[in-house]
């Protein structure tokens, strides 16, 4: 079918990809918008994992306040130059995991990845679900693997990058970041943030090693 130039600019509007990746994704994909969304995601993942290894010490430190100012957050996202850090693209890709983090529910996130919970905290949270899988009946010789598998669950409400992100749940945060880079063309990295609330003790994740 033909791709018109209001096809190209709708799917660029949404994505931010360039002009030329839209028109090809939509050839690709026989001008179906929602397929090439995804053809253009996968192929931005991909060039975002070669970015991933590149330093990112520059950035900035951004904040959000919550209407009624009784939750803040402060949070530190680099990048890899300083022209970039004061693009309007990273600059609300900041905003937007600010906000993240002050609305995270069920919890608020803890730690930034996976890798910075420490193997004490996971070796408790799996004393838990085997005693519940015991509890439950379930056989000796599946217990681990399903402490195993819960795990996951644990992940996705206290790491920041596998929670799904507040304003579009189909995506984790992680997933989020690596789009950005697709469009940003520098690698992203969140390298810590703390949230306080009015009355309770702030909570301030570790911040990320290079």
């Amino acid at each position: 079918m033909s791709i018109s130039a209001e096809m190209v600019r709708a799917l660029r509007e949404e994505t931010g990809a360039g002009m030329m990746d839209c028109k090809n994704a939509l050839v690709e994909a026989k001008g179906d918008a929602e397929a090439a969304r995804e053809i253009l995601r996968k192929k931005g993942l991909a060039a975002a994992a070669k970015k991933a290894s590149r330093t990112a010490s520059e950035g900035v430190v951004g904040s959000y306040i919550h209407p009624g100012a009784r939750i803040g957050v402060l949070i530190e996202v680099n990048c890899e130059t300083d022209f970039v850090a004061k693009t309007p693209d990273f600059q609300a890709l900041v905003k937007d995991l600010a906000m993240h983090v002050a609305a995270a529910s069920p919890a608020a996130p803890v730690y930034v990845t996976r890798d910075e919970v420490p193997a004490e905290a996971l070796e408790k949270e799996k004393e838990i679900y085997r005693a519940q899988a015991l509890d439950q009946g379930k056989p000796e010789n599946v217990v681990e693997r399903i402490a195993e598998g819960k795990l996951k669950e644990y992940y996705q409400t206290f790491c920041l990058l596998e929670q799904p992100f507040v304003k579009d749940p189909k995506l984790t945060v992680g997933e989020l970041i690596q789009e950005r880079i697709a469009v940003i063309k520098e690698n992203i990295v969140v390298r810590r943030f703390a949230r306080f609330r009015v009355g309770e003790r702030g909570s301030e994740a570790p911040a990320r090693a290079e």
